[in-house]
């Protein structure tokens, strides 16, 4: 409906097209049929969940796909999709200002704008940020005139990326003792890495998420603006049908400078007006031999080493896409930059909720659960804030969602099917705790974090089935100082003890 000025009124708008912001407005639109649900998205497609499946209790999996947004209109008639980005957000007034000049007045909002690639520079060509469809197919077509790349950080896409790469040399630089720090622990990492040097990488096992691509965008000629700064998440599969090939012959060339950050990057001028010695890739643990090849671009790492490359991929984590909303609105903002939200993901400002990677959980969690920037908790925040809307519009009570009390998330990495529960790195659990292992080298990783007798975390690489068992140990928090050893002991079926 139009209202004054030409503002188009809703009782709900939604701003963002990824996974929170459409599970969110799919919700609303369910509970309330009759009303018109804003869905604010800069672009052409949205991100749908399909296949999902409940796999326990906290433990879900689902694939993402990209779909014109006209697909979720048919499903939804009352969604009304508007095709752009926000200027500006009028809290006071229940204002949002679109870059196409419109005005929406909404009753309740949501902010789902999601996160960004943290880059290491800013505006350097040489430097690729990887989080979203478009940077990975910028970084395919860069990749096969590659014959080395650094690769930094040490997150899942760093680590996925880092496996897949075949015929190009990879220098990767963590800050970090071990490999995938942010899924697990140094045993993993050690379990996994056989896989990165085997010779070539098995034949994968049938993928099933979506290929990635944006149907008809190069036509369509997209503005640059809007595909630099857009784009959704990666899904767990994202490099499947990309053919991660560099120039050379050989399969996997990694060599890992632990315990560093990026201190400098040099273009090859400045390098040469260094007169200082970059270093080939290393052969053996004392090789330190001068690289006589001129690079386009050199990395200077904190440890003193300097490598030459043909670019950089930074894929150091996220940065919340705060900016359009802070204007003149004071929002509560967290450590991570994200906006503040209540149990009820309510921010700090009346009306306005905030799910996905924008948002920064600022309630006492569950001593067993922790956020993470993660499609897992994208599409369960997005369900759940469209709940707590629709709770706050007809003034009833809402519980926090059972999501929320434990962390379970199921990925897979290097092929292996990988759970990860509660705080299955010890988080914020100190010094006082206890890892219990078991591990068949290239068949499963079993790790068992314990603290006074009570099982805190798991880490599960293969097909452990062991994992709704954890989930309810965690959940239950029984005391488990009887077993001892036992736990993990792959000879008696712990199912039959908790049933």
């Amino acid at each position: 409906v139009a209202g004054p000025g030409g503002a188009m009124r809703g009782r709900f708008a939604v701003v963002g097209g990824g996974i929170a912001g459409v599970t969110c407005a799919e919700k609303l639109a369910a509970e309330f049929p009759s009303e018109d649900i804003f869905l604010v998205t800069a672009s052409p497609v949205i991100k749908a969940v399909t296949n999902f499946k409940q796999v326990s209790k906290t433990l879900e999996e689902f694939d993402v796909e990209e779909q014109p947004s006209s697909l979720l209109e048919k499903r939804y008639p009352n969604i009304r999709v508007v095709q752009s980005g926000v200027k500006q957000l009028k809290s006071d007034e229940h204002k949002i200002y679109t870059e196409d000049g419109k005005e929406y007045i909404y009753e309740k909002l949501c902010l789902c704008a999601g996160a960004r690639p943290k880059l290491i520079a800013e505006g350097n060509p040489y430097v690729l940020g990887i989080r979203d469809t478009d940077s990975a197919q910028a970084f395919q077509k860069n990749l096969a005139q590659a014959e080395r790349i650094v690769v930094v950080g040490n997150g899942g896409i760093a680590l996925e990326l880092v496996y897949e790469i075949q015929g190009c040399e990879v220098i990767w630089a963590i800050k970090d003792k071990a490999i995938g720090n942010t899924f697990f622990d140094a045993g993993a990492a050690e379990f996994l890495l056989p896989k990165l040097t085997a010779g070539s990488p098995e034949t994968p096992i049938e993928c099933k998420r979506t290929k990635y691509t944006v149907e008809g965008s190069e036509e369509k000629g997209r503005s640059t603006a809007a595909s630099d700064k857009l784009g959704s998440a990666l899904g767990p599969d994202w490099h499947e049908g990309l053919h991660l090939k560099g120039t050379k012959e050989f399969s996997h060339k990694v060599h890992i400078e632990i315990l560093c950050e990026v201190k400098k990057i040099h273009l090859q001028q400045e390098f040469i007006q260094l007169q200082q010695n970059s270093l080939t890739f290393p052969k053996g643990e004392k090789n330190v031999e001068a690289d006589e090849v001129l690079w386009p671009v050199y990395v200077e790492l904190t440890n003193g080493k300097i490598y030459g490359c043909n670019f950089i991929v930074s894929a150091t984590g996220v940065v919340p896409n705060v900016e359009p909303f802070l204007d003149g609105n004071n929002f509560a903002v967290g450590e991570d930059g994200g906006l503040k939200v209540d149990k009820h993901m309510h921010t700090s400002l009346p009306d306005v909720f905030a799910a996905g990677d924008i948002c920064t959980a600022a309630w006492e969690p569950s001593p067993v659960w922790h956020q993470m920037r993660l499609w897992t908790q994208a599409r369960q925040m997005g369900w759940y804030a469209a709940k707590c809307m629709a709770a706050d519009a007809l003034g009833e009570p809402i519980d926090l969602d059972f999501s929320f009390e434990l962390f379970a998330h199921i990925t897979k990495f290097f092929n292996y099917k990988v759970v990860v529960l509660g705080k299955y790195n010890a988080q914020g659990l100190g010094s006082d705790h206890e890892l219990m292992l078991r591990c068949t080298k290239g068949h499963e990783y079993v790790k068992v974090v314990m603290q006074n007798g009570r099982m805190m975390g798991a880490v599960l690489i293969g097909e452990t089935d062991l994992e709704e068992t954890f989930e309810n140990l965690i959940l239950n928090q029984m005391d488990l100082s009887a077993y001892g050893e036992d736990l993990l002991n792959p000879d008696i079926d712990i199912e039959d003890y908790f049933d």
